[in-house]
């Protein structure tokens, strides 16, 4: 079962009641829809999206229970107004977001996620995507390699990496996570020592920001269910790292100038002492909570 990042936090903030539509923008395994669909029950109903089909299929069977109360659909939640007018949904009571790769994604060695596994170079989590890793690994020019690795990584090796990347495919297609960061770790050199984290992991995050086109869609994202929540209806975000949170802050802010939002979270949540070590990889995860006004 999939561990929700900061469950508690992020459900208490939305204010939910029985019989509130809410829309979970990034199901995963279904651990905040489980809580989500406790606390509107009886009367309430549950629209979750996610860009997984396979995640979808995983939060379905985990939440049986609750069958007839929620509909899962298989989209980006940049296409959230599609989604919801499909439905019938003219406005919503609150909305859950939990961006970035879920630990579903990230146990399946098959998706190309994971430093851990040597798999192919996907990192989709749309499947139905035509762009891989692998695509812009091995067919992206030296500098636009670069500019990923830099915009999406923040990786100050940046040139020295996408060097190496061109150099090392023109003898022949890097084709697996396990030669891509072994290739990372050389061209930053083993005098390098000083990582808190695998000297990959800025660039395996860069790779899967540009294949899945997560900034974008995330601003298009929030957006949309702004301009659908009900008076009073509360938004929360789980970020974890600086250019979604980023995003999200600057959001808020510009939406709370113009009398649109109220923020509730006047500094991020972070996870408790206790979750980040049951939890390590909730350490990173930020929370921000508006409101409509």
């Amino acid at each position: 079962m999939h561990r929700p990042v900061m469950l508690e936090e992020a459900i208490s903030s939305l204010n939910l009641k029985p019989g509130h539509l809410v829309l979970d923008a990034t199901v995963g395994g279904g651990g905040h829809s489980r809580e989500i669909l406790r606390k509107i029950l009886p009367g309430g109903r549950l629209i979750g999206l996610d860009a997984d089909e396979e995640a979808l299929r995983a939060a379905s069977e985990n939440l049986k229970e609750f069958a007839g109360n929620f509909k899962f659909i298989n989209e980006n939640f940049r296409y959230l107004d599609k989604a919801l007018a499909g439905e019938g949904v003219k406005s919503l009571n609150a909305a859950i977001f939990d961006v970035g790769v879920s630990s579903f994604q990230l146990d399946d060695a098959s998706r190309g996620f994971s430093i851990k596994s040597d798999s192919p170079l996907d990192m989709r989590m749309d499947k139905r995507n035509d762009i891989t890793a692998y695509d812009i690994v091995n067919r992206y020019k030296e500098k636009d390699l670069s500019d990923i690795i830099f915009r999406y990584g923040e990786e100050r090796f940046h040139n020295r990496i996408a060097k190496r990347i061109v150099s090392e495919r023109a003898r022949k297609p890097i084709e697996t996570t396990g030669e891509l960061s072994g290739l990372v770790r050389r061209a930053i050199g083993t005098g390098q020592k000083n990582f808190r984290i695998d000297p990959a992991t800025r660039t395996f995050q860069a790779l899967r920001i540009a294949v899945n086109d997560e900034l974008a869609a995330l601003e298009e994202g929030l957006k949309k269910v702004v301009s659908s929540l009900d008076i009073g209806g509360r938004i929360a975000v789980i970020a974890f790292h600086s250019l979604e949170d980023r995003i999200v802050k600057n959001l808020f802010k510009g939406y709370a100038g113009l009398g649109v939002l109220k923020i509730i979270t006047k500094k991020p949540v972070r996870p408790s002492e206790e979750e980040a070590r049951d939890n390590p990889r909730s350490r990173s995860g930020k929370l921000r909570v508006a409101e409509r006004i």
